[in-house]
């Protein structure tokens, strides 16, 4: 199975950590944030992996070469030139996926035990064209949700900002979306015509016409390491008990 680690971002919230190494590379504990991403996806079977990379690029290359691709196929996605955002990600690596088999994609600085291969299953299950797994937590923004978990907006919390994209009769139900997702490739003749956009624009879209999804795993262990309070805050887990 195909999927793409997100692993290109300057690391802003986690400076001064992130000012002469990548966000990726990171560790908790000895571990690189990168490498904990790697063998996560390895265990469940995603063994065909590309790596999007921007802020000290050469350092990532290196690092996998140096543990030669921890034994799986890892391809990079060279966005020095221009960070992309996570949409423009996703449509420059676009023909590294397959026509026919939805593929995941996975935030770098996410630290969590949620079963990917329950998120996958549920995506081939209910065929939505992208299906997010989200949380019950508290955040700054949510996905909006009716109650056959279909993504109907967007709400940011700190400003009031508001984006509804489908109506629905059902109650509304905000979650908290945790950076990981499936996402069919049909999904993927959908881009919008620009290089550089946010994958919460591309889901907006895509949901005005179609199904997208909520995954729900809420009491699962989830952690965002990409900012330095709550990096700090983990530094003493065993991230053995996260695979």
């Amino acid at each position: 199975m195909k999927a793409m680690i997100l692993a290109a971002g300057l690391g802003t919230r986690l400076r001064p950590y992130t000012d002469n190494i990548p966000k990726a590379l990171i560790k908790i504990g000895d571990i690189p944030l990168l490498e904990f991403a790697i063998k996560k996806l390895s265990r469940y079977g995603f063994n065909d992996i590309i790596v999007n990379i921007h802020h000290y690029p050469e350092m990532i290359i290196n690092f996998l070469e140096k543990n030669k691709n921890f034994g799986i196929n890892i391809s990079i996605s060279d966005e020095r030139d221009m960070l992309l955002d996570t949409g423009g990600a996703i449509k420059k690596a676009a023909s590294f996926f397959s026509e026919d088999e939805p593929f995941l994609l996975y935030n770098c600085d996410i630290v969590t035990d949620l079963n990917l291969l329950s998120l996958y299953n549920y995506h081939i299950q209910h065929n939505p064209l992208c299906t997010l797994a989200v949380s019950e937590r508290d955040t700054s923004r949510y996905f909006i949700f009716d109650n056959n978990n279909a993504l109907c907006g967007w709400w940011n919390k700190t400003t009031g900002e508001k984006k509804s994209v489908r109506w629905s009769d059902s109650e509304f139900k905000a979650m908290a979306f945790s950076g990981i997702q499936i996402i069919s490739p049909k999904a993927l003749k959908f881009f919008p015509d620009k290089k550089v956009f946010s994958v919460v624009e591309f889901y907006l879209l895509l949901a005005q016409n179609h199904k997208i999804e909520g995954f729900d795993h809420t009491g699962t262990k989830w952690n965002d390491v990409g900012k330095s309070d709550t990096y700090n805050l983990i530094q003493s887990i065993c991230l053995s008990d996260y695979y």
